[in-house]
Formats: structure tokens, C-alpha cells, sequence
């Protein structure tokens, strides 16, 4: 694609972008409702990277939805999960309205059963980001009765975070929720649009979403309603990792080749850990690891690799035969899992 293809008005992001570096001391920042925080805007500066080929395209065209979230909705938020496309998001939120702040809290869903680096790293960036952290738990929704613990040694909490999502939407009366799901990810993602419309229950209904030509987006929606919004649904998992080498994003320590204990069940090794405790008959192993996505522990599978750097992830997601998520258990439920749940109010 050449620069003729870029959305009306994104083609001059990175002159704006190099504008925007400048500082500003005297400004004020504001938050999400237009409050002003008191607080002095600080110019967002990373190490200046050219972007290569379709990636700026790419990049351009998220950055052109996340602005149209900010144009368009008065309580929007970016889900947060610690993960490397939701990182990617909060990177590509912070270009696009540089030299302010993100106009949006991060809401980050907790299940409980989170990988303690995960969380290390996330209150690393928010600390970096300056931006304001909205966390809402599923253990909350479990002793408010509002869900159920599932009948297990180790029950994976992955479904029972759309009920607390879906409390927190109603709460902060959340209308656009910007996550980082992406359409190589799973079929029932592949239906997904830019601007994903969700009814009053916050249920998906794949046949009953606004057509997106030439670039509009129709936020227009009823009191009760809200939208998802996936501005990176057009990426790969390889666009993704290339991204990141291109833009130097750090992540968390997951990523990346380490030795960890894993048992395997049923064909995906699960990390030992405060959630996971080996059952009868299984053996720990002390093995070397990565992770392709992360997420509840008790159902994020890991892969053995001696990938330790980005050049060498790149490399092997670029041969590799096995999807994304094909280590995560709870997508192994059913062959509908991931749509079943979605139809529910799941990310």
C-alpha cells in the first residue's frame, strides 16, 4: 500500500507526531469526563523509530479509529490485560495524542490468577504512561454472589471476568471499550469490525453490526448500549512482534525463552504456581519456555522455545504451525468457546 491509501487526516501523523514532542509545560491535562487534573502535560518521548512498509499503514489506520473513539464518545476506556496487544494499544494511544496524555483510564479486568510479572509490568507502564488505572476484580464479583468459582482443583476464572467486565462497563458507564483483540486470532474474532456494537445486556450478535466503508464509523448507539473497539483488528501475530522490534516496546519477561516448572495436561504445560498445583499422577518438569499470550494461568498454556529475543521470536512465529491461542485451554472447550463466550459479553 502506498501513503494515498491512509485515512483523511492520518497521513501527517508522524510530522504531528515529531510536532508534538516539543514541550508543554504550561498546559493543563484532563482526564476522561474533561476534569482538569492540575497537573502539567508532559511531552510522551520514546526513541524516534521509521516504521517499514505495511506497518505504517497499519499503525496509521489504528491510530485513525483511536482518534475516532475520542471523537466520538464521551466515556471511552482502553482494556488492559498486560498482554503484548493490549501494550501495542496503550503505545498506539499514547502516539496518537502526543504531547498530551491518553484521554481514557486503562481498565484492567483482574481475575485473580494473574502471572505476578504481568502484573509487575503493568504498573511499570501506568507509572510510564501517566495515565489513570481503573482495576476491577473477579474475586469481588464471586463473593458479591454475582458469579460462580467453577467446581475445579483449578478453575480457570476466564469466563467469569465478563460479568465483572460487564459490572464495570454499567458502573463507570463506560460507552466505547478499546481493547486489542485481532482477527487472526480465532474465528469468532475474524467477525469482528472496527467498532463492534453491543445491546443493552452487553451481547455481540455477529449478524447485526454496521457496515465500515471508506473509513466511518457509526457510534451511534442507544443509552444502554455500549461499543468493543479494536483498532488493531487488521494485524497479524508476526505485524505485532515486528512492531514492537520496529517501535523497541518492552514487554513482560513471559515473552521471552526462561526456565520455568510446567506439568502437562492434557497437552498444554501449564506453569506451577499459587493456581496450578500438579494432580495425582502428574510430574513436574523444569522445562525451557515461552509464552504466546497471557492471560489466567490456570488456561494460558506455554510452549517450549529457546527464543530469547525479539529477532529470534520473529523467526519462529514466521514458521511456526501451531496458532495463537492453540495453547490456551479454555479455547479447547468447545469448538464454539470463544464465540460462545463473546455472545455472553466477553472481550
Amino acid at each position: 500500500m502506498d501513503d494515498m491509501t491512509l485515512p483523511p487526516g492520518v497521513e501527517t501523523a508522524e510530522a504531528q507526531e515529531a510536532a508534538g514532542l516539543r514541550s508543554r509545560a504550561g498546559d493543563e491535562a484532563q482526564e476522561a469526563d474533561g476534569t482538569l487534573t492540575g497537573d502539567p502535560v508532559r511531552a510522551q518521548v520514546w526513541p524516534p523509530t521509521p516504521l517499514t512498509g505495511h506497518l505504517r499503514q497499519l499503525e496509521a489506520e489504528a491510530i485513525y479509529v483511536l482518534r475516532e473513539v475520542a471523537a466520538q464518545f464521551e466515556r471511552p476506556c482502553l482494556l488492559f490485560s498486560g498482554g503484548k496487544d493490549s501494550i501495542v494499544c496503550a503505545h498506539l494511544a499514547r502516539k496518537a495524542f502526543t504531547p498530551g496524555r491518553i484521554p481514557f483510564p486503562l481498565l484492567h479486568v483482574d481475575t485473580g490468577h494473574n502471572f505476578p510479572e504481568t502484573l509487575a509490568f503493568r504498573d511499570e507502564l501506568i507509572e510510564e504512561l501517566g495515565v489513570r488505572l481503573v482495576v476491577r476484580s473477579v474475586q469481588d464479583s464471586i463473593d458479591a454472589g454475582r458469579v460462580k468459582e467453577e467446581p475445579d482443583g483449578d478453575p480457570s476464572r476466564n469466563r467469569l471476568q465478563t460479568v465483572t467486565l460487564l459490572d464495570a462497563v454499567a458502573e463507570l458507564r463506560i460507552d466505547a471499550a478499546v481493547g486489542g483483540a485481532r482477527r487472526d486470532e480465532e474465528k469468532a474474532r475474524a467477525k469482528e469490525r472496527f467498532f463492534s456494537h453491543r445491546d443493552g445486556f452487553g451481547q455481540w450478535d455477529p449478524k447485526n453490526q454496521r457496515p465500515e466503508l471508506w473509513n466511518l464509523f457509526n457510534g451511534r448507539k442507544l443509552n444502554n448500549e455500549h461499543f468493543r473497539v479494536f483498532p488493531i483488528s487488521n494485524w497479524t501475530e508476526l505485524d505485532i512482534w515486528q512492531y514492537i522490534a520496529e517501535q523497541r516496546i518492552d514487554l513482560p519477561s513471559l515473552y521471552f525463552a526462561h526456565e520455568r516448572e510446567v506439568v502437562n495436561r492434557d497437552g498444554i504445560l501449564l506453569a506451577v504456581g499459587t493456581y496450578v498445583k500438579p494432580r495425582p499422577g502428574e510430574t513436574v518438569r523444569r522445562e525451557r519456555v515461552r509464552f504466546r499470550t497471557i492471560g489466567d494461568m490456570t488456561c494460558t498454556g506455554a510452549f517450549r522455545s529457546s527464543a530469547s529475543d525479539l529477532t529470534e521470536i520473529i523467526e519462529e512465529i514466521a514458521t511456526a504451525r501451531i496458532t495463537e491461542r492453540g495453547d490456551r485451554a479454555d479455547d479447547r472447550r468447545s469448538e464454539a468457546a470463544m464465540e460462545d463466550r463473546k455472545r455472553l459479553g466477553y472481550f
